[in-house]
């Protein structure tokens, strides 16, 4: 592949990256945002996702770039042909949780394109192909399960189950991509796509403050800790809150109450974290009893064993309190990810490149995660200073966004031109 002339204003003037960055940033800053709360609420499918999708589409057009979306709603971005294989990609999502921070995921869609304008500066662009990714629904706010993109992709989440799974409104997923113009029945494994690319980079913000705490911009990722989410549905009886007795209730929130704290204390005696982030009360009456209180658990450990002796204990108790509340309990569970290694080859080479950058192990997933399953990948993190993430107050300051991008760039420049 040989180096191209950026498209006018793609901000090749700058070899930092530094205003390509800002113009991009400035592009996505009002999309999704909400006025009261200043959070992001950038959901799979939604008016918002296709405003996404539609500033990612200018974003490739104005650098002369091919634009494709695939089978599973994932869009990609390519200079080169990535029919020749051993492509370079790099990206992220741009879907946010509710009311999520600006930096989570659409940092390295930026960053990304930031990053190429950069390497055509230089007239660096190598021989590989060199693609932009954003995976679609990484989140999951919508339909509970996250990576849907990444995961239909490699074959780890089944299309039928997919297609099937339902927002808080009852919407399945199959009639939220109809409806936004994406046939639902054409989703699933992709092994030829997969098999073009022979690299694969994400840069996201770190979700933590490591970085912060040993004052450097930009760490690389080790691992990801084995994680998942499991749904706890407390059935109880309906009744009166002013005229039914306390020893005669069957309250199921007394013991989805019961169930959250114990949550918290087997994690912090196991070295692990348990949430309970996400809960629905029937028939969420101010003066009544509720017949059904679900909770759903977010459960993350350092490793596998871990993890299932720690959702383990916090399913006993649960049962264990229950069975004296008078309440029945139902575990399901929806979505499980098992530890997740980035390739410890580039990850070495990245840390030195980057001046002995910090490898850090994080318990957030990452489609860079779910894609290690089946090819090379690797992660670089942005110093977050307020170490808050999927909130307003997640941040990135300017010049570490553009650090970012400039360590981004030297990563992408070492592998499209070896």
């Amino acid at each position: 592949m040989t180096a191209a002339r950026p498209a006018e204003g793609a901000g090749a003037r700058a070899d930092s990256g530094a205003e390509a960055f800002a113009a991009l940033w400035e592009g996505l800053a009002p999309i999704g945002r909400h006025p009261t709360t200043g959070g992001y609420r950038r959901y799979a499918w939604t008016a918002a996702d296709a405003e996404l999708r539609a500033w990612f589409r200018a974003q490739a057009e104005a650098r002369g770039l091919a634009h494709e979306v695939d089978r599973n709603g994932n869009q990609w971005a390519w200079l080169g042909d990535p029919a020749l294989g051993d492509a370079v990609v790099t990206g992220s999502h741009l879907d946010s949780v509710p009311d999520g921070g600006a930096f989570d995921g659409p940092l390295g869609v930026a960053s990304a394109f930031a990053a190429l304008d950069v390497l055509r500066a230089r007239g660096r662009t190598g021989r590989r192909p060199l693609g932009v990714v954003a995976f679609a629904d990484e989140e999951g706010a919508r339909f509970g399960v996250a990576c849907v993109g990444s995961r239909l992709a490699v074959g780890a989440l089944e299309p039928e189950r997919a297609r099937a799974l339902r927002d808080a409104g009852g919407t399945s997923l199959a009639d939220a991509m109809s409806a936004a113009g994406h046939d639902p029945a054409g989703i699933g494994p992709d092994p030829e796509r997969l098999a073009r690319i022979g690299v694969f980079i994400e840069l996201h913000v770190e979700q933590g403050r490591a970085l912060a705490d040993v004052d450097r911009a930009v760490g690389v990722g080790s691992l990801i800790w084995p994680h998942g989410r499991w749904r706890f549905d407390f059935h109880g009886e309906a009744n009166h809150a002013g005229t039914t007795r306390l020893v005669d209730r069957r309250d199921p929130m007394l013991t989805y109450a019961h169930t959250v704290l114990a949550a918290r204390k087997r994690a912090r005696l196991g070295g692990a974290l348990a949430t309970f982030g996400k809960v629905a009360v029937e028939p969420g009456g101010v003066n009544a009893i509720p017949s059904q209180v679900t909770g759903w658990l977010d459960a993350r450990a350092p490793e596998a064993d871990a993890l299932e002796q720690l959702v383990a204990a916090i399913e006993e108790t649960a049962r264990n309190r229950a069975g004296r509340d008078g309440v029945r309990l139902g575990v399901t569970r929806e979505s499980h990810t098992g530890a997740q290694r980035f390739s410890p080859a580039l990850r070495d080479s990245l840390a030195a490149l980057l001046d002995d950058a910090p490898v850090l192990p994080t318990g957030a997933g990452h489609d860079a995660g779910i894609l290690s399953a089946v090819l090379p990948t690797a992660m670089l993190y942005v110093r977050n200073p307020t170490g808050v993430s999927h909130a307003p107050a997640e941040h990135a300051d300017q010049q570490d966004c553009v650090a970012g991008v400039a360590a981004l760039a030297e990563v992408l420049e070492g592998l499209v031109c070896r």
